[in-house]
């Protein structure tokens, strides 16, 4: 009974790993257009028990996209320098809408697995029962 229950922790943490993903994916998509903006990356590590590996996933510190911004020419904006340049974003939305597929397709299937620890647990307390 021990492994369902652990099987259903992984499978929630690899839910709550993805779910952080997401809201950061909404973040950059949000951000796109904002002057200076760079691109939030959350890169996943290994959850440790007593130092070990235990299976599990979570959001490591979230880091920001070193990729050059892009430099947009408009005199006329507030932030433009003298040369009537400022700085963009890194954000490229296709690459976040692809990133928010992986995650949601990831949450599913956890979700899945999670559901069919819990279908397998529920059959096994029946014919423990009988």
């Amino acid at each position: 009974m021990d492994e369902f229950l652990s099987s259903r922790a992984l499978s929630a943490s690899g839910m709550k790993a993805q779910a952080n993903r997401l809201r950061y994916v909404s973040e950059n998509i949000a951000n796109a257009d904002t002057p200076g903006y760079r691109r939030k990356i959350a890169p996943f590590e290994q959850v440790l028990e007593n130092g070990r590996p235990s299976g599990a996933v979570q959001t490591g510190r979230v880091e920001l996209d070193q990729t050059e911004v892009e430099r947009i020419y408009d005199p006329s904006h507030p932030m433009a320098d003298d040369t009537g340049h400022y700085d963009g974003t890194n954000v490229d939305l296709v690459i976040e809408i692809a990133d928010a597929r992986e995650a949601q397709r990831s949450y599913e299937a956890n979700l899945k697995m999670f559901d069919q620890s819990r279908q397998m647990s529920r059959s096994l307390l029946e014919l423990l029962r009988r």
